[in-house]
């Protein structure tokens, strides 16, 4: 079960659940997949619903990197993800919602 205490958030791939989890590690990367300057412009571009389905995905492979999946993005783009791009932009948007909130927020 995805621990929202710790920022976890469960996506399921091709009927397999996976816990995702932005990490230091992971936000790292993530800047550095994106090139959007600060993560709070991301978490901007979520905000106001300007993302873009290459934030989605980047977001989605840096946070299951996190949970500790050895994946790629290669790799995501032919899995079935439950929910669809609906459900992915979903947890996306959780992931960077509980990477920067309090505990009790």
């Amino acid at each position: 079960m995805a621990n929202p205490w710790t920022g976890e958030a469960a996506l399921w791939l091709d009927d397999q659940r996976h816990v995702a989890k932005l990490t230091l590690g992971a936000l790292a990367e993530l800047e550095e997949t994106l090139h959007c300057g600060t993560l709070i412009d991301l978490v901007a571009r979520f905000e106001t619903g300007v993302f873009s389905t290459r934030d989605v995905l980047a977001l989605i492979v840096a946070g299951l990197r996190g949970g500790g999946w050895q994946g790629s993005a290669a790799e995501l783009r032919t899995v079935e993800i439950r929910g669809g791009a609906v459900e992915a932009a979903r947890v996306a948007a959780v992931l960077l919602a509980r990477a920067f909130a309090q505990p009790g927020q």
